[in-house]
Order: C-alpha cells, then structure tokens, then sequence
C-alpha cells in the first residue's frame, strides 16, 4: 500500500492547500536552557510531516505545546489560520489535536470502552455516564482502525497488539483532526508495524494531518510526504520528503556529515581478558562459552528470546546461572551479584536504562558517581567537589550535553540518559563493559557518537561486549560476532563469514542451501 503513489494525500493537498495546524516563530525555555527558539511547523490535511532531529533537538518539547502541556513562551499557534491557545489539555483536544504516545497509560481494569473514553465519556440527560453509548461509540472507533476488539472485555484479557490498538483507539475518540505519532512503533512486532502503516494511510484518506516522529529512516522514508528537521532548539529546513536523501536529512541534523557512522580506528587486540567456560541457567541459556580480548569489540546477535540479555544479566550477577566458571586475567572469579563483577573489573548498560540503568530523581553527578562513591568519600563522608569532578570527567568525554550537571537525569533526552549510564560504568575504570543494544531508541547523529567512544575504548585496551538487534551495527562495530538462538551459541563468525545473510540465518535457523 504505502509503496504505491500517494495520490490520496496529493488530492487532499490539494482540496485544501493551506495547513490544518501551524507554528509561527515558538520559542521555549526552561532554567538555563532554551528548549525551542522560534521554531516552524506545517501540518497539511491528508500528509504525514516527520519531524526529525536529535535527541535534545526539541521535538519533545513541541508535541506538549500542541497538547497543551507546555505553553509556548512566545510565538502563534494557527488552526485553519487563526492563532489559538492551548492553555489545557482540555483546549487542544478541543481543537481536535490528539497524540499517540510510545508509552500510553491504560487500566487492565476496566472495559476497553471505558480505557477509551476515559475522563471525557459520553453523559446522559442527567449528567451521568452513558454506558450504552460509549460502548456504540467504542466499537465504531475500533473498526474504523480495523481492530477485531469487543469494547465490553476487560483491558487485561487482551494481548499486547490489541491493547496498543486500544491506546489509538483512546487517542481518536476525541474525534481530531491532527494526530501525533510519537515513536509509535518502538515496542511493536513488524506484523504491528505493517498494521500501523495501514491505519496511518486510513488517516490520511480521512483528510488528518498527522505528526511523525521516529529515529528510524526506514520508517520516514516510508510513511513520510514531507518532513520538517529541528537542530539544538531551531528551525533548520522543510520539504517534500520525495527531494531529500537519507544523507542530506542526516547532514541537516547534525549540522555536519556524518560519514562514518560505524567510525573504524587502528588498534591492537590483546591477550584474553575475559573467559566464560560452558555458563548455564536452568531456563535461560545453556553451555555459554567465549573469550574476550583486551581492545576487542565482540557483537552478540539473536532474535527475541534467543537469550542473550538473560546471559548478559547473569554474568553481571543480577541473575545466578546454575552451573559454569568466569575468568578475569586468568583468575578465575565468583560473581553472586553486581558488587562482585564490578570488584572484578565487569560492568553492565543495560537495554532498558529508564528502569535499569539510571535515577531519573537523581542529578547527572549523583548518578555518574553512585558506583564509585569509594572515590568520592573521606572516612565515610561524601565530597560533592570530588562527586563533581568525576562526574564532569566522564561526561566531557562522553559529549553529554545538559544545562549542568545538577540536572536530573529525568530531564534528559534518550541519548543523554544513555550517556550518563555509560559515564557512571566508565567512571569505574572496568577491563571489560557489557553495552546491551546501546543505541536503541536515539537518534542517528547519537549513534555516531556512541560508536565513536566505543571505538576510542577499544583503542584505549577495554574488552567490550556488544549486544544489538541491528545487523547493520554487528557488522560495522564487531571484530567478531556471537550469534545465539534459543538460549545458546549456534555461530561465531568474523571476517568475510560475517555478513548479513549468515547472521540470519544462523540467528533463525535456516540451513545453507
């Protein structure tokens, strides 16, 4: 479908040329930082406008203007030309604008009629909930996206397909005429992607003009009529999304080339510094065994479910394995917990940073020094000059980029919360780092720069453990490759038996022809 001309959204373009919604010169800003600085946006009916930009480059901030959660310090806000306020989320629901969120809060419950319509239902003659008409109500908003969802089942006797589809459903009841798509397909299977692309062309054959924001060009290049890129807070360009190229969007974010995004840097692989010898769990993964050299990047590759976090995760002692022994330098070493692998020169990024690998309450400092507060104390007292310093060491080098480093770690944007997990892991002065999928969910240009300091690290003679779903970055980061299915090793590969098609493959299970 998304493949053939966009005739649709060129009819409607053309029914009605001037914009559903606009921005005029919106600027943003919060204590010691100007989050937007008179910034441009054009929503047109029946097109889908990417917004892209970096992490940081501002587009957050937007999506709560226009749902009313932030109010712009200055600048317009134009529905059908005339200028409004959205001093509510009530106001901008009003005017028809609604956002679908990569997270959507949702009650298990109660009745997917009642997650729909919840805080704005359908009221009787006597004020009270009319039940039968929001459940009428319901079920034509599920069929017009196309969900097979009976709107008097409870939230929690779906699947995790169909309660996303309820949380779409949620965001059209209010009947808009914008609909913002923020990083909607992240937790999402590709059959829900294809699915989601669908309802999106329904859209769009609806007359709403629709806001996409995503970090993946696949995705933009697919979906997209145009585009609008942001850059540190400003307004950089805007077009049909048929006259850019992939580079050229790239070079608008980031202000420069970035021709390497996979940076490859001269360096020497050493003696072993880490051996794991037949590691096992009970439902995990079995007969796990590997070397890792001093200076080496080692990609692990798998499906979902093949196991590799799990292994991750057990050797960074969060979980116990059951049987198998670990070597650091040649010594053989017990890790029962976190404590003991970082003592031992190991130290883990995981995948989920939110919940896992940053204090979102906590500042940047507090957090890049929590693993090594016994270099930042005296005789059991804490010394913030010393938490500071070690802090802004690690944060330099890492580029991080924030107000101060008093900021909470919530307030960042992805690709900054991931470089404060990595700064606090650093700051341990580890032989070996475990990164589990460390450039997942944040923008190209931030890509670029992790891979670089990944690089610079091996360069530097840390061990490094890659894990990522991106063949791509198994191909451009790893010296060698782990492929594993099922809970175990099924390929290692490096060289020229290390390519897309033997990834796959081994990664699926599929026999050489």
């Amino acid at each position: 479908m998304l493949d053939q001309p966009q005739s649709d959204a060129s009819d409607h373009l053309d029914d009605h040329p001037n914009p559903i919604l606009a921005l005029d010169a919106v600027t943003k800003t919060f204590p010691g930082v100007k989050a937007l600085s008179e910034v441009s946006l054009q929503l047109f009916p029946g097109r889908v406008t990417a917004l892209v930009g970096e992490n940081g480059a501002g587009k957050s901030t937007v999506v709560k203007i226009l749902t009313g959660i932030y109010q712009a310090d200055a600048g317009t806000i134009l529905v059908d030309g005339n200028e409004q306020k959205f001093p509510t989320a009530q106001a901008a629901a009003a005017a028809g604008v609604t956002a679908i969120h990569q997270e959507t809060v949702l009650f298990d419950e109660l009745s997917v009629a009642e997650n729909i319509f919840l805080g704005h239902a359908p009221r009787n003659t006597f004020g009270l909930i009319d039940t039968a008409q929001m459940i009428t109500r319901a079920g034509e908003i599920l069929e017009s996206i196309g969900a097979n969802v009976d709107p008097t089942h409870l939230l929690k006797e779906l699947g995790i397909a169909n309660k996303h589809m309820v949380a779409i459903a949620r965001a059209l009841s209010i009947d808009a005429r914008v609909v913002i798509m923020d990083e909607p397909t992240a937790a999402l299977s590709h059959k829900e992607i294809q699915e989601l692309y669908e309802l999106v062309e329904g859209l769009k054959k609806q007359g709403k003009a629709i806001l996409f924001i995503s970090h993946k060009f696949d995705e933009i290049f697919r979906i997209a009529d145009r585009y609008t890129v942001f850059r540190d807070g400003q307004f950089v360009g805007a077009g049909e999304i048929s006259e850019v190229s992939e580079a050229e969007l790239v070079k608008m974010m980031v202000g420069r080339d970035v021709s390497q995004i996979f940076p490859k840097r001269d360096r020497k692989i050493g003696d072993d510094v880490l051996v794991v010898k037949d590691y096992c769990h009970s439902t995990e993964f079995a007969d796990i065994s590997f070397s890792l050299q001093r200076g080496e990047i080692l990609g692990f590759y798998g499906l979902v479910g093949a196991g590799r976090s799990e292994f991750m995760q057990a050797l960074f002692g969060i979980t116990r394995p059951t049987s198998g022994t670990v070597e650091i330098e040649g010594q053989t070493v017990v890790i029962r917990s976190p404590a003991d692998a970082v003592a031992n020169g190991i130290v883990y990024v995981p995948e989920d940073r939110g919940r896992q690998g940053a204090i979102a309450a906590l500042p940047i400092f507090q957090n890049v020094s929590l693993p090594s507060l016994g270099r930042t104390s005296h005789k059991g007292f804490l010394r913030m000059a010393e938490e500071f310093k070690l802090a802004r060491e690690y944060s330099e080098r890492l580029d991080l980029r924030a107000a101060s480093l008093d900021t909470h770690v919530g307030n960042l944007s992805g690709g900054n919360q991931q470089k404060v997990v990595i700064a606090k892991w650093l700051a341990t002065q580890p032989k070996a780092i475990i990164l589990d999928e460390p450039t997942k969910g944040i923008d190209i240009g931030s890509k670029a720069a992790v891979h670089e300091f990944m690089t610079e690290l091996a360069a530097q003679g840390l061990a490094v453990i890659m894990v990522s779903s991106e063949i791509p970055e198994i191909l451009g980061m790893s010296d060698r490759a782990i492929v594993m299915r099922e809970g175990r090793m099924v390929a290692e590969l490096q060289g020229k038996d290390l390519t897309p098609e033997t990834l796959v493959r081994h990664a699926a299970g599929i026999e050489a022809s």
